[in-house]
């Protein structure tokens, strides 16, 4: 990862970059670069670091506002045999400050102040960061050479997406992370494979293990353009000027987009493959965005899987899948032939279920991450002779297919959250985004995500009366819901400040 920019650019890739604005680390360059200009930078950056004191094996901590620049700086790390950490800066100080305690870096790049942080030096990228060295102290040194470290040797350190605490820090090599799957990403597999006349857009989280994944899978079969959106409202505005073939985005980010698939210059009218990971997506959702496009026949790609493990399976719809009375996206799919192999247990004893039980999903992946930061004792308990404990409870059909129900911590005894979330927004088109919540005790409470705040009581009346009992439902607006730095809602948070306490009915002893 480290050289991946510079041998894409010896091999000659003219992929444009197109960004929805600068980077915070090189402004001057604009919004249009090049492979070969982002090599120059990228090994730029890793003599910025070497003259901060970074050296090898140590801990790079990054921590700034969102953009692509993270995985660059990763990079830059990673040239110097540095070990990168990335962290949303979407995360409170208090957070932080408990992660960069169990991180110890050598080098803490940010564009904020952040007190306790236990680095022996702040690069700041701001400049009201006082105490810190910044670009300019740091630039004109000499750029050291790389520096090659062995493919099971830690790689990259990312957060998981902390919905229900403090996240955790996940190790990940050079085997787990590039070797298991972004090398088998990057292969040009017929429909999900990267073509060169393909032009790529993603609107993601760049703190987070999968955009460093996908910056080498996306890289390195030379796309014709590459297309990446900091915050997804900027979607309209830069995706019409450069339609996408190809577009991977949060799931919040496609449910926000629904609101502008409708517009004349539709910035989705070209894309042939949608790609979804990190958290649920509802069938709307889906529904709409395929629609959107005036392909014959566009696919979705879904993905089930976690920072720890990498994807564990892959489902692909199209827009008969989401049509109909009650369409579902709780079926994920199966894993990829020679990739994760699955199992459902009981969460109690864990012993294994029969096929079509509910229970714990179990599974067995060679791209596992190598352990927590700071927690060795939790990464054990979550592993159960060979098999990694997923947190999630679902089910396994004869044929292998993954039908997911609830992450453990969010359930409540005869519902699927996940279900009545995918009805609710099936039935009431002008909810944005429907979650149900569990306090303990008491019927499940759901919040609705409305652009407006409002919603009719006869209908809500209609649409749930064949669902199982619910609370009278919470109206908001999408920014008065806390989320991750994923757009994932952090429900605990919700939970307690809805109803002032923050027992669910679950206890989620696996998140």
């Amino acid at each position: 990862m480290g050289l991946l920019f510079e041998e894409c650019a010896q091999r000659g890739h003219r992929t444009a970059v197109v960004l929805d604005r600068p980077l915070d680390i090189a402004p001057h360059l604009g919004a249009h670069l090049t492979v070969p200009l982002l090599a120059d930078l990228v090994a730029e950056a890793s003599g910025w670091l070497a003259a901060a004191g970074a050296r090898p094996g140590d801990r790079v901590a990054i921590v700034k506002r969102n953009h692509w620049d993270y995985d660059l700086l990763a990079c830059a790390a990673v040239r110097i045999g540095a070990i990168p950490a990335q962290l949303s800066g979407h995360l409170s100080d208090e957070v932080l400050e408990v992660l960069l305690k169990r991180l110890d870096p050598a080098v803490l790049v940010t564009d904020r102040a952040l007190p306790g942080s236990g680095a022996r030096t702040v690069l700041a990228l701001a400049d009201d960061v006082d105490g810190a060295l910044t670009l300019d102290d740091v630039r004109g040194g000499a750029r050291p050479a790389p520096h090659r470290r062995h493919d099971d040797e830690p790689l990259v350190v990312n957060h998981t997406s902390g919905t229900t605490g403090v996240p955790k820090l996940v190790a990940h090599s050079t085997r787990s992370m590039v070797l298991r799957l972004a090398r088998k990403e990057a292969v040009r597999w017929p429909v999900i494979g990267v073509r060169p006349d393909d032009v790529l857009a993603n609107a993601s989280s760049y703190a987070h293990a999968r955009t460093f994944c996908w910056t080498a899978s996306a890289l390195a079969p030379a796309p014709a353009q590459i297309t990446v959106l900091s915050d997804p409202s900027s979607a309209p505005r830069v995706l019409s000027a450069h339609p996408p073939t190809v577009v991977e985005a949060l799931p919040s980010a496609y449910a926000r987009w629904q609101t502008v698939v409708g517009v004349p210059d539709n910035p989705f009218r070209r894309v042939r493959l949608y790609v979804s990971t990190y958290d649920a997506v509802h069938p709307p959702s889906v529904r709409r965005m395929l629609n959107a496009s005036r392909q014959d026949h566009p696919v979705w790609m879904q993905g089930w899987g976690q920072t720890e493990t990498g994807p564990l399976t892959f489902r692909f719809l199209t827009r008969r899948a989401v049509t109909g009375p009650r369409p579902s996206t709780r079926h994920l799919g199966r894993p990829l032939p020679g990739g994760a192999k699955l199992r459902v247990v009981d969460p109690e004893t864990f012993e294994p279920l029969p096929r079509g039980r509910v229970g714990l999903l179990l599974a067995r992946t060679p791209s596992l991450g190598s352990g927590y930061l700071g927690e060795e004792e939790r990464w054990r308990a979550k592993e159960v002779d060979g098999w990694w404990n997923t947190g999630d409870l679902g089910s396994i059909s004869r044929t292998g297919a993954v039908r997911l129900l609830d992450r453990e911590v969010d359930s409540t005894p005869g519902v699927s959250c996940l279900n009545v979330e995918d009805l609710v927004e099936n039935r009431l088109p002008e909810v944005v985004e429907c979650v149900l919540l569990t306090p303990a005790g008491r019927p499940p409470l759901p919040v609705l995500v409305t652009s407006d705040g409002l919603i009719g009581e006869r209908r809500w009346r209609t649409a749930v009366a064949d669902l199982p009992e619910l609370a009278a439902p919470v109206v908001l607006g999408w920014d008065e819901v806390p989320r991750t730095g994923t757009g994932k809602v952090r429900r605990l948070e919700l939970l307690a400040r809805l109803d002032g306490r923050v027992e669910p009915d679950a206890r989620g002893r696996w998140t």
